[in-house]
């Protein structure tokens, strides 16, 4: 019987940032409208809606003297410390972000030399052959470099990847912006291994789409929204009502898509895990996932939840989440050999992502 090249996963870290910002930190906030209105409802209401909407009551920022190379750093860390897994193996370093590093007390992003680079050294690899590089793809970057690691594997001409996705949010978001409650900062890693199996496991398939022309700018950078903020710095912007609809409309379809190649149902799946970006919306998501695949009801503890005291980490989310999940740290959720997983995320307003996955 041939044996075919897969890629699992062999070891998982993260790094939760230490600062616990609660919505009541909020309270003195002033919010505008996106035209610079002050919003004309009490803090206690904006904060109550956001929570019910969200379902975030918290989330991590990190101090003031890390930045997100720093905490991808100590999410690989993590990853290798537990694994045991020698750091001079790798062939690649992958690091999903969006804005770099962004300093407390300079808000400008500093992407040169790269983040993947940045780990690298601080690791203390001296191979020259471990190639480190970035990937920018909003969201679902993390998901999106796991593919690529998934692709140099299958290759042939790679054995191991150690795959991050970090972000550190608060440093860009306005203050000033209710979206701004959304956000937290936070790593995540993981490290595959490419193995011969008879029997496919690990990585089963993917698929990604991205719809540019007329979404591009459902997330974009921005000045701040009230007219009297002296800073010239620009701040995450997003058409949130917008990029829930784009979700629902096709992250279903997508998962569907990367289900078909693999020749499995619904009802082979053990997990859903989905970007944690909403709460609302990843229930809604869910619930026409199972609609289109014919079931009315949807299975409980079927999606694992993090967002309501990890805030949205971005790229961070999915990584985070599944180590948390394979440590047994969550309850109600544990994996076992032969489980399928299906990983989705949607992004950056265009991007989305899917991925299936069979514990080895």
């Amino acid at each position: 019987m041939s044996k075919d090249i897969h890629s699992i996963i062999v070891g998982t870290g993260s790094y939760m940032a230490t600062r616990r910002v609660h919505n009541r930190n909020f309270l003195r906030n002033e919010f505008y409208d996106p035209d610079g209105k002050n919003l004309d409802k009490a803090n206690e209401e904006i904060i109550k809606k956001f929570e019910e909407i969200t379902g975030i009551a918290e989330r991590r920022y990190v101090t003031d003297d890390l930045v997100a190379s720093d905490i991808a750093f100590r999410a690989a860390k993590n990853a290798f410390d537990l694994s045991k897994i020698d750091k001079e193996s790798l062939d690649y370093i992958i690091v999903a972000h969006n804005f770099g590093d962004v300093r407390a007390d300079n808000k400008r992003s500093a992407f040169v030399p790269s983040l993947g680079s940045r780990v690298k050294q601080k690791l203390g690899i001296e191979n020259p052959r471990t190639i480190p590089y970035d990937i920018v793809f909003g969201c679902p970057g993390w998901l999106q470099a796991m593919i690529q690691a998934d692709y140099f594997l299958k290759s042939g001409d790679t054995k191991r990847i150690l795959v991050i996705g970090s972000e550190v949010l608060s440093r860009i978001s306005d203050p000033h912006d209710r979206d701004s409650m959304i956000y937290a900062d936070g790593a995540g890693a993981t490290i595959v291994e490419a193995i011969t199996s008879s029997k496919p496991v690990g990585i089963l398939s993917h698929a990604t789409r991205s719809d540019t022309r007329k979404h591009a700018y459902m997330l974009r950078m921005g000045k701040s929204y009230n007219p009297h903020y002296k800073g010239n710095e620009l701040f995450l912007k997003m058409d949130g009502h917008k990029l829930y609809e784009y979700a629902l409309m096709t992250v279903p379809k997508l998962v569907k898509e990367s289900l078909v190649k693999a020749g499995l149902s619904l009802g082979d799946i053990k997990r859903v895990l989905l970007h944690q970006a909403n709460a609302k919306m990843d229930e809604a998501i869910l619930k026409r996932l199972y609609k289109l695949h014919g079931e009315k009801e949807v299975p409980p503890y079927v999606m694992p939840m993090t967002i309501s005291w990890l805030g949205n980490s971005s790229v961070a989310t999915l990584p985070t989440l599944l180590d948390l999940l394979l440590k047994g740290k969550l309850e109600n959720h544990e994996l076992k050999k032969g489980d399928i997983v299906v990983f989705a995320s949607v992004g950056a307003g265009m991007n989305i992502n899917s991925m299936v996955y069979r514990m080895p």
